[in-house]
């Protein structure tokens, strides 16, 4: 492969050069601009195909934006950063270069390395985690894997997207330090290891100029300090000037096919703003990107063939990641004792009274060290012992799988809990309860549903007809095969629908135009719908919703269909977008009747599992959160079922952190993330032991909002201020801690237990690498993430800033081992971890001095330390 690899890089250079000498200044100016929403222009002359691109970071949606071609869903980035593998990263991105092949993709748009700075971000489920080390770890891993299989990658969004308020025009101010130590640290990690063929630039700015036109981090760190020689290309609609874009460093402006690039840019040239050598460095560098990618004639591609990894079972790897990136963050002993009185009072086990009141005892932290217990844990569950299982919530039935915005993609299958539970659980009862809906808006048509999408031109006639996944129709950059943005008049959803229960159901529709909706031959909706939203992208993602309600039959088939005609979204003439829905929800009991209903399930089962989560309305792309509660009555929902059955298992289904103010009344909390497509059957995996849930936490989890060290993410005068410096996450939170001030987390950084135990045995150090030894001294296999954080035992050392954090992570290792038995792990300390930025010299510098090695479960579980001088 290596032999391969330079003979590619040699050729590659000759035939870039070759290619560049027969293109006049108007093709060159085109090659830097899209030709429309995915692709670049191809050249005949010289060879050049056209280059595809497609998000997202957990699955290749390729040029459509539909089901249409189905897509592999992985469970979301931050799962991916909980396995604390990256070699398992490195396989997800085997798969998804796999899925790019199948689907004529040369380069992914991905991953997204910006950090968890604020719980608040409302991205944060498409990054990877609160600490600059781990995302470049994970984040190095999953752009090798994509490479790997000849795909190009995007690291993104280059740098300072960390929150999405006023996403295209906040002036992010950054001191030199945390930029450098913390938001340019993944990406210069992910550069010098994993030698990533492209970057995206971001929509914002930082310290005053926007990033599509940051000359001082684009070519004098990314490709000055670093040797990035890749391609630099806009996150899409970022690119604004068409001299500074260019001087600034970025060679592809999308989306096509007007942008600031293309004809601007060539006249550009000709009134002699810009040079045309310039206009060549750019274009070198979007050959050099076809030729890796196998698009330019006469160059081997980067990957050979039979270099290709061996194909890899999506389904299979889906669940493995999943089951893999669940942090079970508390597993306490199930309190069977019958309720009490006191004081005329019914008291449960683990409860005093207090005033008057029945109060619950604090419990140990769920993050202390494993103390010995005489009774069984509440998980894993024991299937032969399981009569019933209630299984209840809303996400339980419609598990949300993946995030929102530009990651969605549209999975063959998904696998519910409730599916996944019962298909594990044969000779179980397994009952379900809604308890608590939290969606604002009604979910897309799918349960009963079969339906087509037929596109029609303004005589009626027939354009194309294809499957559909569920009642959303969506549309970016590629319309179907014979349906262009000129002869398309109106898309009818069409098909059947044989409801499951009998009563009123509730339809919705939504979309940018005329809605005519028809069930059962009756027309129930026909009005035009404007967007409620000045935002084009919000209008897309998520147009205005209106409600109708149906009394219908159970088992009785109708027909269903939903005209649409469209109007523009905003989004530009150019762009062929379009989206509508129909959604529909069965007869529900009013709320307090479903919960009511959800307490008598758990009553008389022998566990309950609860799935609570977040919703498209409070989490996902383009909006910040303003709160951490879970949304809707779910709250209530699990402390009711909890009260009445004591082996109540919560299984959280969110991106990123919320409030469980419950968290002490259950004795299990499991964290599932966005789990993918294969979520109900990781699940079961997990819950009933098949597996030990494997991840470890990659972010802090506050207790509550008011907690959580940064939580400034709206700007203020179009301007976000990093006042914090590099005391984020961990960091923060330690620095508290030292000080005595503040509380403590709900669960922190690296925490994350599994179905056995573990004794950290011994602790060797050099400056360069750490020995560790641990045992397995539980019941069964299992696998444990060994964590080395780096903590300075002078508080003031020369050449060393006044507020180095207490500690940070320097390394880390998984290791497996079956009960009694020891493992050992090696891990490499970077020179790096010993390293600050001095911002008077404008360099790194090694900081002399004496540091603790410590061998940690999580960064408040440090279970052994060695001490280490390094000059």
């Amino acid at each position: 492969m290596t032999d391969h690899r330079s003979a590619h890089t040699a050729a590659a250079a000759q035939a870039v050069e070759a290619a560049l000498g027969k293109l006049d200044l108007d093709t060159k100016a085109r090659l830097l601009s899209g030709q429309d929403v995915w692709t670049l222009p191809a050249v005949p002359e010289i060879g050049l195909r056209s280059l595809v691109m497609s998000d997202g970071p957990i699955g290749v949606r390729g040029q459509g934006w539909g089901a249409q071609d189905p897509s592999v869903a992985l469970p979301s980035p931050t799962a991916l950063a909980a396995t604390w593998d990256p070699e398992l990263a490195r396989r997800a991105g085997r798969l998804l270069a796999q899925e790019a092949r199948r689907k004529g993709v040369h380069v992914l748009l991905a991953p997204t390395v910006n950090l968890h700075r604020s719980p608040l971000g409302g991205r944060h489920f498409e990054c990877l985690s609160e600490d600059p080390y781990l995302t470049g770890a994970i984040g190095a891993g999953y752009v090798a894997g994509v490479q790997d299989g000849g795909v190009g990658t995007t690291v993104k969004h280059f740098v300072g997207n960390d929150a999405e308020t006023e996403r295209f025009t906040v002036d992010n101010r950054i001191a030199p330090r945390p930029l450098r130590e913390l938001y340019l640290a993944p990406f210069e990690h992910i550069v010098e290891t994993a030698r990533p063929w492209g970057v995206m630039t971001a929509y914002n700015r930082v310290n005053g100029s926007t990033m599509t036109e940051h000359r001082e981090l684009v070519t004098g760190v990314l490709r000055g300090e670093w040797g990035f020689d890749g391609v630099n290309v806009s996150d899409w609609t970022a690119a604004r000037d068409t001299v500074r874009a260019l001087r600034g460093g970025l060679d592809l402006a999308m989306p096509g096919p007007h942008t600031v690039f293309g004809a601007p840019l060539a006249a550009a040239v000709r009134a002699g703003r810009v040079t045309e050598a310039e206009v060549d460095d750019a274009v070198r560098r979007v050959l050099l990107l076809a030729a890796r990618t196998g698009c330019l004639d006469g160059v081997p591609a980067a990957v050979a063939t039979e270099e290709l990894p061996e194909d890899i079972d999506g389904r299979a790897l889906a669940r493995e990641v999943a089951r893999r990136a669940f942090v079970l963050v508390r597993n306490e002993p199930v309190a069977r004792d019958a309720p009490v009185t006191r004081g005329g009072q019914a008291v449960r086990a683990g409860q005093t009274v207090r005033n008057g009141q029945a109060v619950r005892d604090e419990a140990a932290p769920d993050h202390a060290p494993a103390r010995p217990h005489s009774r069984a844990r509440a998980l894993p569950l024991t299937p032969h012992s399981l009569r019933k299982l209630a299984v209840i919530g809303a996400a339980a039935k419609d598990a949300r799988v993946l995030g929102g915005g530009s990651a969605t993609v549209f999975p063959e299958r998904i696998v519910s809990p409730l599916e996944g539970l019962r298909a594990a659980l044969p000779g179980t009862e397994v009952v379900f309860a809604v308890g608590a809906d939290p969606r604002t808006k009604v979910p897309h048509a799918r349960a009963g549903f079969e339906l087509c999408a037929r596109y029609r031109d303004a005589d009626g006639a027939l354009l194309a007809e294809e499957p559909q996944f569920d009642g959303k129709v969506q549309v970016m950059g590629r319309l179907p095969d014979g349906v262009t943005q000129h002869n398309l008049h109106s898309v009818e959803l069409a098909g059947t629908f044989t409801p499951r229960a009998g009563g009123a159901h509730t339809f919705a529709v939504s979309g940018t135009g005329e809605l005519r909706l028809t069930v059962g031959g009756r027309v129930l909706f026909d009005a035009p719908c404007a967007p409620d939203t000045d935002d084009p992208f919000e209008a897309f993602m998520n147009p205005a919703e209106h409600r109708l309600e149906a009394e219908l039959t159970a088992g009785r088939a109708l027909d269903v269909a939903l005209r649409f005609v469209p109007r523009s979204t905003g989004l530009g003439a150019d762009l062929p977008v379009l989206t509508f829905a129909l959604g529909h929800a069965e007869p529900q009991l009013d709320p307090d009747a479903e919960i009511e209903e959800a307490v008598r399930a758990a009553s008389g089962a022998d566990a309950v599992v609860v799935v609570v989560a977040t919703t498209e309305e409070t989490e996902s792309e383009g909006f910040d959160r303003t709160t951490l509660a879970l949304p809707g009555r779910q709250d209530e929902l699990v402390s009711r079922v909890a009260a009445a059955n004591p082996h109540t298992v919560v299984v959280v289904n969110a991106g990123s952190p919320v409030e469980l103010p419950w968290r002490a009344e259950v004795p299990a909390v499991l964290l599932g993330w966005f789990p993918g497509q294969e979520a109900g059957a990781a699940l079961a995996d997990v819950l009933l032991g098949t597996y030990e849930p494997g991840g470890r936490l990659p972010t802090t989890w506050p207790a509550r909002l008011a907690d959580a060290p940064v939580t400034q993410v709206t700007p203020v005068d179009g301007r976000v201020v990093y006042e914090e410096g590099v005391f984020i996450g961990y960091r923060a939170w330690q620095r508290r801690a030292r000080e005595g001030a503040g509380p403590e987390p709900a669960y922190p950084f690296g925490h994350g237990l599994g179905y056995t135990d573990w004794s950290y045995e011994s602790l060797e150090a050099t400056p360069a690498r750490a020995r560790v030894r641990v045992r397995n001294t539980g019941t069964r296999h299992g696998r444990e993430v060994v964590q080395i954080y780096l903590a300075p035992r002078d508080r003031v050392a020369v050449g060393a800033p006044a507020d180095r954090p207490d500690r940070w992570l320097a390394g880390f290792a998984t290791v497996e081992a079956a009960p009694g038995e020891t493992a050992e792990a090696e891990i490499a300390l970077p020179r790096r971890a010993f390293e600050v930025w001095d911002e008077s010299a404008g360099a790194r510098r090694f900081v002399d001095g004496t540091y603790a090695i410590e061998a940690a479960r999580s960064v408040t579980d440090r279970r052994l330390t060695a001490q280490v001088t390094v000059a």
